[in-house]
């Protein structure tokens, strides 16, 4: 890891932030310095591109223009309005945090990047984030785009998937934010590693720091930052039972914790969970799934179905940790079912806008819409 003199480190403040007062994205959330309008963006931000949190941004802003207002929205309306960045978490730990900022903290909002981590769900790097953009506290935002800039800046070669990595970037950057404009500092090497010190393709010979790079200097600028490989993620199939009634389809609401902890699906089967211990999942015929699957339906709801495979691709869908395959089975109730074992409700399609529904269930109704109008065809 190279060494900066103070000398550098002055020279590289003064370009960073010339470039960005030039050519800084112009970005809703940049408007003003309001640590809730900071806050919100950076939580959305997480795992989420720019371009798609803007129109998320400015819709969640209209509904929930304050904090007190996020507070005490119902739940049902603020999975709403997250529904399709996925990570739902992210918008409960966003109310929480709220709650906490209006009841126990009488709208007052911690000022130090050590006390808004006492907030639900912000961690170090959100809390560097609005400490310096919101109070002017001179400390480090360190995301993925901090990690790549400084380690091709500086060459270093430490693994960022490690934990005790950020200690150092946060050492590191420490000593180069400019302590007059700590925020605009780190939104411009947000803006740098988003543009010109991309992960792929970096166009690091326009650079505006580019005398400061110095892994693109040596000619190994794609070998950092150093990260060790991310596991796979684990493959998982599903059945997901599309099951329609004279006034729309079975949907259940997902379980308070877990995996789309509150949102509404189709009924899901783990494929695994109909397999028996002296049987082997990859062995079994669909057949066979399918009419197990009809069976434990009926014995967890008391609501008895006929499925029939739809033939259709399975549909995919991938987690962090997880990679879904879910293959649409279809039934056909000639009454509404008694829902009282049901966790869930008909929905109309007219309705669907009304409920939380996360990216995985918009692509099974795409799919199942898909099916729907090949068959129409089919007849025509």
């Amino acid at each position: 890891m190279e060494h900066w003199s103070p000398t550098k480190i002055t020279a590289f403040r003064k370009t960073l932030l010339s470039w960005y007062d030039e050519a800084g994205r112009v970005l809703p959330w940049r408007k003003d310095h309001d640590p809730y309008h900071v806050w919100v963006s950076e939580i959305m931000l997480q795992q989420t591109q720019v371009q798609t949190v803007i129109p998320y941004y400015q819709r969640f802003m209209t509904m929930f223009p304050t904090v007190d207002a996020l507070a005490s929205a119902p739940t049902e309306q603020l999975m709403r309005a997250w529904a399709g960045l996925g990570y739902y978490s992210r918008a409960r730990n966003l109310q929480r945090a709220a709650q906490e900022i209006v009841n126990e903290r009488h709208g007052q909002w911690p000022t130090t990047a050590v006390e808004l981590q006492s907030l639900t769900g912000i961690g170090p790097y959100t809390a560097g984030a609005i400490a310096s953009i919101a109070f002017g506290e001179p400390v480090p935002a360190v995301d993925g785009n901090a990690f790549r800039v400084f380690s091709r800046l500086m060459e270093i070669d430490a693994d960022i998937t490690k934990p005790q990595t950020r200690q150092l970037f946060e050492q590191v950057i420490g000593e180069v934010i400019d302590p007059k404009r700590p925020g605009d500092f780190n939104q411009a090497i947000m803006d740098l590693g988003s543009s010109y010190m991309t992960a792929k393709q970096p166009d690091s010979e326009h650079s505006p720091v580019r005398a400061f790079n110095q892994a693109f200097l040596d000619g190994k600028e794609l070998n950092y930052p150093v990260r060790s490989a991310k596991p796979r993620p684990v493959p998982m199939a599903y059945l997901a039972l599309v099951i329609q009634t004279p006034t729309g389809y079975l949907f259940t609401q997902r379980p308070s914790t877990g995996m789309l902890a509150g949102l509404w699906t189709f009924p899901l089967q783990l494929e695994a969970d109909l397999v028996q211990d002296d049987e082997k999942q990859g062995e079994l015929d669909e057949e066979i799934l399918i009419k197990r699957a009809a069976e434990e339906f009926a014995a967890d709801t008391g609501i008895e179905v006929t499925l029939s495979a739809v033939p259709s691709r399975r549909v995919s869908h991938t987690f962090t940790h997880q990679k879904w395959q879910l293959k649409l089975v279809q039934a056909t109730l000639s009454a509404d079912p008694d829902l009282s074992l049901f966790p869930g409700q008909v929905i109309a399609p007219s309705a669907f806008a009304q409920f939380a529904m996360p990216t995985v269930q918009q692509k099974l109704w795409r799919a199942w819409v898909k099916t729907m109008e090949s068959d129409k065809g089919k007849e025509g």
